[in-house]
């Protein structure tokens, strides 16, 4: 396992990691999840990503009954957990002091853990201003109950003002951002936060690195019946991935694709996460299986690496089609 730094601090987290969005609590059991993780562990996995509205809380009541159970040293891991989604109640969502507070406690009780490492802001709050988030996830910080504070799927602008409120205001500024990433979405990645990585040090702790299990060729004959496609609470995703016209665009390049990764002699899914792998500014690339075994298979794409030769990026590039425009150099 390679250990890459977040960001501009000097915290370490594995070049892959494990994140437990939709199957813990919801798609496979406690025992599944409890091979799945110790798969991730034993790969030399040490960041574990979590949030409080994966499964309503569930995701993160099994992750600390695993972390528990198997004696995992904590100092050796990276929990991280994500605030926006805590309830119905008129105050169980968004960022506002209150609930990034209230939901950290619970968060913390659910995990059983006194201290995350990463805590997110989940989404951005168009109705709380952006320096109360700041004191809040300071407050945290400052209380002990995380060591940095991110964000997930801000916009640059967002993140930038975030950052130069907590400066001014001698507050802990964000460190990192959770965004999609993938070879089907580039654009916040590779386009808007260009800046940021050396402006502000921002670290990123992508997900969705398999577009949902796209990029995996699973779907290329049809839905497999125990993939997340087939639960009727993602209706919303398989028409979104499957039934759109994008979508089946999409389905029609990750064929092509796989007769790239052939070429290579690796599987697809090797070559989707390697591909994210290779970007400088990726931090970690976030995975999830409901498998022990599609834990081996991504763990695997650390050593495919290298099988990504400047040809075969380039035959990919023209396939993709979608690299993000460069900001123009009028000075040429």
């Amino acid at each position: 396992m390679e250990y890459r730094f977040l960001g501009r601090s000097g915290l370490k987290v594995s070049a892959l990691s494990f994140g437990s969005w939709v199957t813990f609590g919801e798609q496979i059991d406690e025992q599944l999840a409890t091979d799945c993780m110790t798969e991730a562990y034993d790969a030399g996995v040490n960041f574990f990503d979590n949030a409080e509205a994966y499964a309503e809380g569930k995701s993160e009541t099994v992750m600390g009954k695993i972390i528990k159970k198997q004696g995992w040293k904590r100092s050796d891991l990276v929990l991280s957990t994500k605030i926006f989604w805590g309830g119905e109640g008129p105050n169980d969502s968004g960022l506002s002091y209150k609930h990034i507070i209230e939901g950290t406690n619970a968060s913390l009780k659910r995990m059983q853990t006194d201290y995350v490492d990463l805590i997110f802001c989940h989404r951005p709050d168009k109705f709380t201003p952006i320096e109360e988030t700041v004191r809040a996830m300071d407050q945290v910080i400052r209380e002990g109950k995380a060591f940095y504070w991110g964000t997930s799927e801000w916009s640059s602008e967002q993140i930038r003002e975030a950052y130069h409120i907590a400066r001014r205001e001698n507050l802990r500024p964000p460190l990192m951002e959770q965004p999609q990433y993938n070879m089907f979405k580039r654009d916040k990645v590779e386009g808007e936060y260009a800046r940021l990585y050396d402006e502000i040090g921002l670290g990123t702790t992508i997900w969705s690195p398999l577009a949902s299990g796209l990029l995996t060729g699973k779907y290329n004959d049809g839905i497999p019946d125990d993939s997340r496609l087939s639960m009727e609470k993602y209706d919303w995703l398989r028409e979104r991935l499957l039934e759109s016209e994008s979508g089946k665009q999409q389905l029609q390049k990750v064929k092509e694709l796989a007769e790239v990764a052939d070429e290579a002699g690796i599987s697809m899914p090797e070559m989707a996460l390697a591909w994210c792998l290779k970007n400088p500014n990726v931090s970690t690339v976030i995975t999830g299986a409901s498998k022990p075994e599609q834990v081996r298979q991504n763990m695997k794409a650390m050593d495919k690496v290298e099988k990504l030769t400047d040809d075969v990026m380039e035959k990919i590039e023209e396939i993709l089609d979608n690299k993000p425009d460069e900001e123009p150099d009028f000075r040429r």
